[in-house]
């Protein structure tokens, strides 16, 4: 696994979870049917529930299921990202502007995960375009935040377009450049 991606994402969720935020930044409403490891104590009574991003203990295959599907190694950056933390999704600001990076909630949640990283990845083979996973998305604007699989870099594409953007050389580099911040509704 890539121990610098690891440690750069610890850094921003650390930080992310001491920045000075709103009574419901983390609180979520409590789903019975969607556990996951990041709720902390009991809903209150309106069924609002307290939350926090909390590191993976047990590995999966996802990426292994992944690179059969899809007859190539995944970018071990890419892997150490999504298996590091369940959380819901996280506002940053990069210099770009504003950003979510995403995660999965729970163990089921990788299965959607994956469904939806195939379909990115039969639309850059349907555009001719080299292998890309994306990992987070900008606001408010639709662009995705992507890990090319062969190089590491980071890359902003637009959905759907064959052109993408070089924005950081590493994903540990892009992590480490991040600012938590609260995205107002």
């Amino acid at each position: 696994m890539s121990t610098a991606v690891e440690d750069a994402l610890d850094r921003f969720i650390q930080k992310s979870i001491k920045l000075p935020h709103s009574p419901d930044r983390w609180r979520i409403e409590q789903d019975p049917d969607w556990p996951s490891a990041c709720y902390r104590g009991e809903p209150d009574a309106t069924g609002m529930q307290s939350w926090q991003p909390t590191r993976q203990e047990q590995s999966n295959d996802l990426f292994e299921r992944l690179e059969l599907a899809l007859e190539t190694p995944i970018h071990p950056d890419i892997k150490a990202y999504f298996q590091r933390h369940w959380s819901d999704p996280l506002p940053a600001r990069s210099p770009q502007g504003l950003l979510q990076l995403l995660f999965v909630w729970n163990p089921e949640d990788y299965e959607r995960l994956r469904a939806n990283l195939i379909g990115h990845a039969l639309g850059r083979i349907k555009l001719k375009q080299p292998l890309s996973l994306f990992f987070g998305c900008t606001y408010p604007e639709e662009y995705v935040l992507t890990v090319d699989n062969q190089s590491g870099q980071v890359m902003l594409e637009q959905p759907g377009k064959k052109s993408s953007e070089l924005v950081a050389a590493s994903l540990a580099e892009f992590l480490e450049q991040l600012t938590p911040t609260i995205i107002e509704p």
